[in-house]
């Protein structure tokens, strides 16, 4: 259970687990924001006043933004790419 506030585990897996192929533009673009969201209320709430599934679940968020650079995206950046517009 995610703490009050953060994207539900399960919506979250939900996204992870449905190919990008079969979202809408508005699916894409919804779930950008609401990854910044959560990426936003992670970086505010201290650890210690995580429930302990949250508390794990940040960290292995935290190690996959820092390896794949979507700590440092602009929301438009991850829109951009949601879209497939970040290709040159």
């Amino acid at each position: 259970m995610a703490d009050a506030g953060r994207k539900d585990f399960l919506t979250k897996a939900q996204e992870e687990l449905t190919p990008d192929s079969t979202k809408s533009q508005q699916d894409k673009i919804g779930e950008a924001f609401t990854d910044t969201k959560d990426r936003i209320a992670r970086g505010a709430q201290p650890d210690d006043s995580k429930g302990t599934a949250q508390k794990v679940f940040d960290k292995g968020q935290r190690a996959s933004d820092n390896n794949s650079g979507g700590a440092t995206q602009t929301i438009g950046e991850k829109v951009k790419g949601a879209l497939g517009m970040d290709t040159k």
